[in-house]
Parts: C-alpha cells; sequence; structure tokens
C-alpha cells in the first residue's frame, strides 16, 4: 500500500518525506485555506519536496472551468516528470474534465466518491485515483470499508480500468490497517494519523528497558 498525506503543509510534508514514507500528497480547497498562501505557491513547492502525484483540486464547477484551472494547476509540473495530478469533483461535469485531462495522459484524481457506482464511472472515464471518503460514511451510519471492499472487487474484473483506490477521510489507523487488508492501492491520511501509524506502548516500554539496562553498563557505541 501507499502512503498519502492529505495537507498543505509544507513543513510537516518535509518531515514527513524525510522518513521516506510518503508516495504522494493530496490537497483540497480546505487544506488550502488552512495553510494561509498562495494556492500555486503552496502546490510548486510540494511538488519539489515530493516525487510522487500531488493532487491539486479545481475550484470551478463547469468542465470547461475545470479544464482551464486544472491546466494552470499542472503547469506546475513541468520540468520535474510532472507529479501533479489534476483533482476534480465525482459529477458529470467533473468526468467530463477528467475524461479530457486523461486523454491527454494527465493524472486525475476523481474526489468525494461515495459509491461503488459513482467508482465505476470515474474508472471509465480514465482517473488515475479515485477517492472513496470512509470517514464521511461511517459517520452517517454507512459503513466506509464495505465501499471499498466493493470498489476493490469491482475494480479486479476488469483489466482494463486502470484506476487506484486511493482511501480518503481516514479517521485512525483502524481504517488503514482495514484498507490494506482489503486491498486498496493508497491511504491518503492526515499528518497525525500517519504518526501515530508508529505508535505502540509496548514499543516505547521495550525501548525504555533497553536504554535503561544500557545505561547500567556505563559504555558508548562512539
Amino acid at each position: 500500500m501507499k502512503f498519502f498525506v492529505d495537507t498543505a503543509d509544507v513543513a510537516e510534508i518535509r518531515d514527513l518525506a524525510a522518513s521516506g514514507l510518503l508516495d504522494g500528497v493530496t490537497t483540497n480547497p480546505s487544506l488550502m485555506a488552512k495553510a494561509g498562501r498562495p494556492m500555486l505557491e503552496v502546490i510548486s513547492e510540494i511538488a519539489d519536496i515530493v516525487p510522487g502525484p500531488v493532487s491539486a483540486e479545481v475550484t470551478a464547477t463547469d468542465a470547461a472551468g475545470m479544464i482551464r484551472e486544472g491546466k494552470k494547476l499542472h503547469a506546475i509540473g513541468h520540468g520535474r516528470n510532472n507529479n501533479i495530478a489534476i483533482k476534480v469533483p465525482l459529477t458529470p461535469e467533473g468526468l467530463k474534465a477528467c475524461k479530457a485531462f486523461s486523454s491527454e495522459g494527465v493524472m486525475v484524481n476523481v474526489t468525494l466518491c461515495f459509491s461503488a457506482a459513482q467508482a465505476i464511472l470515474a474508472a471509465k472515464a480514465g482517473a488515475a485515483f479515485v477517492s472513496p471518503f470512509v470517514g464521511r460514511l461511517d459517520d452517517i451510519g454507512e459503513d466506509g470499508m464495505a465501499l471499498i471492499d466493493d470498489i476493490v472487487q469491482i475494480y479486479s474484473q476488469y483489466p482494463s480500468f486502470q484506476t487506484e483506490v486511493l482511501v480518503a477521510s481516514v479517521r485512525g489507523p483502524e481504517h488503514v490497517v482495514a484498507a490494506a487488508k482489503l486491498g486498496a492501492d493508497i491511504c491518503t491520511v492526515p499528518p497525525n494519523i500517519l504518526r501515530q501509524l508508529f505508535s505502540h506502548p509496548l514499543t516505547d516500554k521495550g525501548l525504555a528497558a533497553f536504554l535503561a539496562d544500557w545505561a547500567k553498563t556505563g559504555q558508548s557505541i562512539l
């Protein structure tokens, strides 16, 4: 499974990228608003830090507007083996824009997917990624992971579908593990959840015991 981080905080991305764990980054207008900086500037910096896909979302709601904005965003990646993925909503207009970009070899992340039927349409439109929002489904009493299971099964039946399942709206490590067990291609997670994957009390306890025993020897490796 690949890990994307869901943030527009450049400092967080730089720190996590140093771990070697990041395969890509996803952003959205809400995250950009939190960053409090010009969008194009932020996307450019992120694309320089992370060689994998960087999703940059359009804000237009009509296909023509999405295409104009997407071209502007995609231009940021020129000269870097273009790693910008244009992010569009899973609407009829969004899928028109997806088809236009995918026909030109441009990566597209189709976001706000809440049903298997929608995921089929995204794959038919040539999306590089489809982003089902598991946490938001759980919030309204539905089973987000059941949707991931359905999409993974459906996509496996059709070799012509090249769309990767990008699990989004992840609320905790349990979502990451469940998605991995189901065979999802990618999880995009907020920085704090990615760091939670490291944590276990027995790891901390064991390390403390090892260090205490080592200190008693009075030795130094250096």
